[in-house]
């Protein structure tokens, strides 16, 4: 197969019951843009058969080539290895249990070839979630554009068209800890953003749950922004503040017979209340130094067992 003008990036985890919807979908669509594709199934570590029913479909759609890790490594590596084994001009981004439509791909296309480097979906709905999900989510968006110092556009999620210069930008940042829609919108280019409806999940149980969204969100905020860090110096000099400004006013208090600051509670409070601001701030400082440890190993973000290759007739 020469080399294609279009590339979808899918990775699968436990998509089973997805995947034959998925394709289908899929093939209707870029069929109808008259070009050359391939879709990039990454299988991240799957135990419900999903590994087996991409292997079947490899060998009978000369579109798909599968990419085979070995254990489940996260979304965002498996993204990641798409991104490392695409070909094509313009490379799409999109889950595999369908909340994103594959028909949207053929209006980020239309502004693809307007010149728009970085095409992003916004989610103006959200469908078959529940109010906590969509709550906290809202809020984590919300939270990463004001702290971050990149600008990520809000309610976007990894699903987007990508330029391949813009791919290949992405494929030399080679951090262990990815926020990919933040890497997206750090390296620049021109970008637009375009609505749409967030379907419900065709089957199965989402991939990111509360734990997941909060690491992601913990990877997000210690990957584009030092925050935190800032907090945690705040903090230490509004302490050192109402310390100063507490001296007089302890002083004043003994000379004129004041029983308020006598016995050990007070001290007890303050001691307490210091203590916990130092243990927060060794708990900030051991996020980023982890993070720096993590980096400083060297290990490959991800390893395959199988990959498009090993399935070329």
């Amino acid at each position: 197969m020469k080399t294609p003008r279009y590339s979808i990036i899918a990775p699968v985890f436990n998509e089973v019951e997805s995947l034959p919807v998925l394709i289908r979908r899929l093939s209707e669509v870029m069929d109808q843009t008259g070009e050359t594709w391939e879709l990039i199934l990454v299988d991240d570590g799957s135990t419900d058969g999903s590994t087996d029913m991409i292997r079947e479909m490899a060998k009978d759609d000369a579109h798909i080539r599968p990419v085979i890790f070995v254990r489940n490594f996260g979304h965002q590596l498996a993204v990641t290895a798409g991104l490392d084994y695409c070909r094509g001009d313009a490379v799409v981004i999109i889950d595999a249990d369908l909340q994103d439509p594959p028909e949207v791909i053929l209006e980020m296309i239309t502004r693809w070839n307007e010149g728009y480097e970085v095409v992003y979906a916004v989610r103006s709905e959200r469908e078959g979630e529940t109010w906590f999900k969509r709550t906290t989510a809202a809020i984590f968006y919300r939270m990463i554009f004001r702290i971050t110092d990149v600008k990520i556009p809000l309610d976007t999620g990894d699903f987007r068209l990508l330029d391949r210069k813009v791919v290949n930008v992405m494929n030399r940042m080679k951090e262990k800890h990815r926020f990919l829609r933040g890497m997206a919108a750090w390296v620049g280019y021109k970008q637009i953003g375009i609505p749409y409806k967030r379907a419900a999940r065709l089957a199965g149980v989402t991939k990111y749950p509360f734990r997941k969204m909060l690491k992601l969100a913990l990877n997000a905020i210690t990957s584009f922004s030092y925050f935190p860090l800032q907090v945690a110096t705040y903090i230490g000099f509004i302490s050192a503040g109402i310390s100063i400004l507490a001296i007089p006013v302890v002083i004043v208090e003994r000379l004129t017979g004041s029983q308020a600051f006598f016995g050990q509670a007070t001290t007890l409070i303050a001691v307490l209340f210091l203590g916990g601001v130092q243990l927060i701030s060794l708990g900030i400082l051991g996020e980023y130094v982890g993070r720096i440890y993590d980096e400083a190993k060297g290990r490959p973000l991800y390893i395959v067992r199988e990959e498009p290759s090993d399935f070329e007739k």
